[in-house]
């Protein structure tokens, strides 16, 4: 009798596991889920309703919470406009919050925080813009002088080859004092865990020719025009060090107010954001410019993917900081295999990255039961290394 249980058991286990096979289902990840691991999430406001009611917050988190998520990153820059009431905003262009209905007469990033760690979540509000703006903004429109240009005077950088926008100058005094202004706000103003930059905390390497930067340049080369190629080394160089310049002031005038905010980067791979963005992460985290480092791997390719994660860049800041990897969950009209999913956070947990965050909350879908496959159990977030910086 005992000898037919485990017959039956072993047959019913085997069953099991070939229909995980054909469904894709994270085996591996629900064997032994490490205990600490970065489990984050963004949450936007673009193909997404998450944010726009305090209704839609509460039972987002809720779910995530269930999911087994431990941070999350709400966008609160984007579009030319603060997601949450600004004081800074109001001040430099007039509009105190996104003037979109669904943030009307509400707080979003103090119910986030609220309910956020109602639901044992950290909060790390995500700064998404940047240095980017609408090109039609009233931040552009009342400050036209703080937008840079290309060499030949063009202001304007398509996105995605059809959305217009324009970057602020890193080297504008008033540009500096407004994103230090910005991002000091949140951390003052709320108990967030932390403050969120990305990959638009730079800019194209084609831009840098605006009025402001040609005469810092000059002044600083004997009176020397910059260099006519953007891609000029040290030109390059030149200008990734005032972006590197601005990111110190941040830091120190954020842990100045709080010391254990954590500064949160989500760039993209080192050589592009340094090449096509000016973006020395590579350097900053070597200077302790940084707590936490999620390097955006967006592949729907597992071959691209783990190129990009077994970059020697990427392992060697792992001696640095906690590095993580952000995953693309997917796009409103692209939705990521649930089996690339598995593969991609299985590849992260071989090479021992500290976890991983998903773009974006609304391209989970109705896929609840899968994700509880990668995250069956709670898990703390990795603690950042506190060292100071340089």
């Amino acid at each position: 009798m005992v000898f037919s249980r485990l017959r039956w058991f072993s047959g019913l286990l085997a069953i099991g596991m070939a229909i995980a096979l054909l469904l894709h289902l994270p085996i591996a990840a629900t064997a032994n889920p490490p205990m600490t691991e970065l489990r984050g999430i963004w949450l936007t406001n673009i193909d997404s309703e998450v944010l726009f009611s305090s209704r839609n917050v509460v039972s987002g988190l809720r779910r995530l919470r269930y999911l087994n998520f431990n941070t999350l990153y709400p966008t609160v820059w984007n579009g030319g406009y603060t997601q949450y009431p600004s004081p800074t905003a109001l001040a430099t262009f007039g509009i105190e919050q996104d003037p979109y209905p669904g943030f009307a007469g509400r707080d979003m990033l103090g119910e986030m925080v609220v309910e956020g760690h109602r639901q044992g979540m950290a909060v790390i509000p995500w700064f998404e813009f940047g240095l980017m703006a609408p090109a039609q903004s009233e931040l552009v429109e009342q400050h036209p002088d703080w937008v840079t240009q290309k060499r030949d005077g063009d202001q304007i950088w398509m996105e995605g080859g059809v959305i217009p926008r324009v970057w602020l100058s890193p080297s504008h005094p008033e540009v500096q004092d407004f994103m230090v202004n910005l991002l000091t706000e949140a951390v003052r103003r709320y108990r967030v865990d932390g403050i969120q930059l990305d990959d638009h905390f730079g800019i194209p390497v084609a831009f840098g020719y605006d009025p402001i930067t040609i005469n810092k340049y000059k002044a600083e080369h004997n009176g020397a025009e910059p260099p006519e190629d953007a891609r000029d080394p040290d030109w390059v160089r030149w200008r990734a060090n005032e972006i590197t310049q601005l990111m110190r002031r941040v830091v120190t005038e954020v842990k100045a107010i709080n010391p254990d905010c954590v500064i949160s980067m989500s760039p993209n791979p080192r050589k592009f954001s340094y090449d096509e963005y000016l973006q020395d992460w590579g350097s900053w985290e070597r200077r302790g410019l940084i707590d936490e480092l999620i390097v955006q791997v967006y592949r729907y390719n597992m071959e691209r993917f783990e190129f990009e994660i077994d970059r020697a860049d990427v392992q060697t800041a792992k001696e640095f900081l906690p590095v993580s990897i952000g995953i693309l969950a997917g796009l409103r009209n692209n939705i990521t295999d649930m089996s690339l999913i598995n593969e991609q956070v299985e590849a992260v947990r071989d090479r021992g990255y500290a976890g991983v965050a998903f773009f974006f909350y609304e391209t989970l879908g109705n896929r609840d039961s899968l994700f509880r496959g990668l995250f069956p159990t709670p898990a703390r977030r990795p603690e950042p290394r506190n060292l100071g910086f340089d």
